[in-house]
């Protein structure tokens, strides 16, 4: 665990498992927990709580710039998003409790890359669940997948859905992941 920080200003976050909005006031102290796709996982006196990688300056790390995060050459892309490219986007989204991508989790049930004949853009379509239906973190991750997806170029949007069906069991987890959560 990191030594313990000092937030130089309000922080909006989601508490962990929860799911609910929370302001961290400026001066509060805490603890960074998991360092995962760009966001931070943080204890303090509230709680567990995600803190977005955009505002990682407030306790003392290098802020993620959103601007920034399309890859360079994006706006010129042509033609449908490369699919190994929206894999690899999806591997930086993570439950902020478990330290592996929801890919190797086995969350992600289907990924369909789709061209809308009117315009003529291309739109990626993910069904994914999460380990448990209680899960208040959902909408987070969900939003998550779909903003780093939208980052892929080629994607013109990304629509995530959270489904509950199979129910996901810990045979999903890939083999990575499982080496990563010491289960094999």
């Amino acid at each position: 665990m990191d030594p313990d920080r000092i937030t130089s200003r309000e922080i909006p976050a989601t508490i962990v498992p929860y799911g609910e909005q929370v302001t961290i006031p400026e001066g509060t102290r805490v603890t960074i927990t998991h360092r995962l796709g760009g966001n931070f996982t943080v204890t303090w006196s509230g709680g567990m709580a995600q803190i977005n990688g955009v505002h990682a300056d407030a306790i003392g790390e290098e802020a993620a710039d959103k601007a920034g995060d399309r890859e360079a050459g994006a706006e010129d892309h042509v033609g449908p998003p490369d699919e190994d490219k929206v894999w690899t986007a999806l591997r930086k989204v993570y439950d902020p409790e478990i330290p592996v991508n929801i890919v190797d989790l086995g969350l992600i049930y289907s990924m369909q890359v789709i061209q809308e004949p009117d315009s003529g853009e291309y739109h990626v379509r993910v069904d994914m669940t999460l380990t448990a239906p209680g899960c208040g973190m959902g909408p987070a991750i969900a939003q998550d997948a779909k903003y780093k997806v939208e980052q892929v170029p080629g994607v013109a949007c990304a629509h995530v859905d959270i489904v509950w069906d199979p129910p996901w069991h810990q045979d999903m987890i890939s083999e990575e992941g499982k080496m990563e959560l010491g289960l094999l």
